[in-house]
């Protein structure tokens, strides 16, 4: 009997899935299949082949995870950011170097990205942080010092890999989670103000010489042409060259001829530019915007502050990723390094991505279901 009531719970809980928000998802990943196909020439075993297969464990990865009752992720909160903070610690003292940038470790299996898994961990904490923190005390001296810790160390040792671009959207998520819970107006008034005044010099003294030369080149495209400007331009004319309509698929020539660096991951979407034009382009960005307003429509029907902020949480660094990616690839923005999701050829971060998507299904699912608060 218990056996046939838990199946019953397992099939009514599959059937309450939103599988909208899985399909949109999927389509987007398989956007990228497309994509990394066309930028490897069509060798199958070049990225395509690898991005679906990834795909799909990460599908199933997301199913699962929507499937636990919400309470877990609460309860494991906590756990999951010390967690992905000992493995930033252990990036620090024997990751793997990469063009110069030591962002990985290498468990032979597989080589994982742990400022990735902390994207999602940030989310988890702050949420749960303040799901616990009584109303009054969001915008007091110790509940703002609480979240600051909570997103300063990660971000310092991101920073450290170093990895600019993960770095600022950490801080842009936490700082986005904090103004959802309800921080006054005035401290992030304030926070901003102090922030533009650190600014000069963390850009003299806390950036390596290779971003300082990023930002330069975004403000000037034209002083290093052959070299720092180099990507930003190639990715300018790839945009540029095709037009409306684009070229066609796998006909597009600035990919042919590997004019646009990292086009398989990065500036993946120079190639979609080129090939499939302006109506390609808003296209997909149309696409994403679809996943991100069903998200924001899922988090208004969660009932609890844990689960209406990690909904939040999670859409704003998805929502970050796809802003910063198309900026650096359009020159509004620095080139940060940081990926198109779904899209651009990455393992840690199709797999963080669409976790990330299934706590979002978890919430949703579980919207009804009471949650614990520990007092502070």
């Amino acid at each position: 009997m218990n056996t046939l009531s838990s199946k019953a719970g397992l099939t009514a809980k599959l059937y309450e899935i939103n599988w909208l928000l899985v399909a949109l998802v999927t389509l987007v990943g398989l956007v990228g299949v497309v994509m990394i196909f066309a930028a490897t020439d069509g060798v199958w075993s070049r990225g395509a082949q690898q991005h679906l297969m990834r795909l799909i464990v990460a599908g199933g990865l997301m199913i699962g995870v929507a499937m636990v009752d919400v309470k877990v992720w609460y309860t494991l909160a906590y756990p999951a950011y010390i967690g992905a903070l000992l493995l930033l610690i252990g990036v620090d003292v024997m990751g793997v170097s990469v063009n110069g940038s030591q962002r990985w470790l290498d468990l032979q299996i597989i080589r994982l990205q742990p400022s990735e898994i902390m994207k999602l961990a940030i989310v988890l904490a702050l949420a749960r942080y303040y799901h616990d923190l009584p109303k009054w005390r969001v915008s007091r001296f110790f509940g703002l010092l609480g979240a600051a810790i909570l997103i300063l160390m990660p971000m310092a040792l991101i920073l450290r890999q170093p990895d600019l671009g993960t770095t600022l959207l950490v801080a842009a998520t936490g700082v986005a989670i904090a103004f959802l819970a309800g921080v006054n107006w005035r401290v992030i008034g304030g926070a901003a103000l102090a922030s533009a005044v650190a600014l000069p010099l963390f850009f003299r003294f806390g950036l390596k010489e290779y971003q300082r030369s990023r930002i330069l080149t975004f403000l000037d495209p034209t002083r290093d042409p052959t070299g720092a400007s180099y990507h930003i331009t190639q990715s300018k004319i790839a945009l540029g060259s095709g037009g409306v309509s684009g070229k066609g698929f796998m006909n597009g020539t600035q990919r042919q001829l590997e004019y646009v660096p990292e086009n398989r991951t990065d500036f993946i979407f120079t190639v979609i530019g080129e090939e499939f034009g302006l109506i390609g382009s808003l296209l997909t960005m149309g696409l994403y915007m679809l996943v991100i307003g069903l998200c924001i429509w899922l988090s208004m029907q969660c009932k609890h502050i844990f689960s209406r902020l990690l909904v939040l949480g999670l859409t704003t660094t998805f929502t970050l990723y796809i802003f910063i990616n198309l900026g650096m690839v359009m020159g509004l923005a620095p080139v940060v390094g940081v990926p198109l999701p779904l899209i651009s050829y990455g393992g840690t971060v199709i797999l963080t991505v669409m976790t990330g998507f299934g706590l979002i299904l978890s919430a949703h699912l579980h919207r009804k279901n009471e949650l614990p608060r520990s007092s502070f």
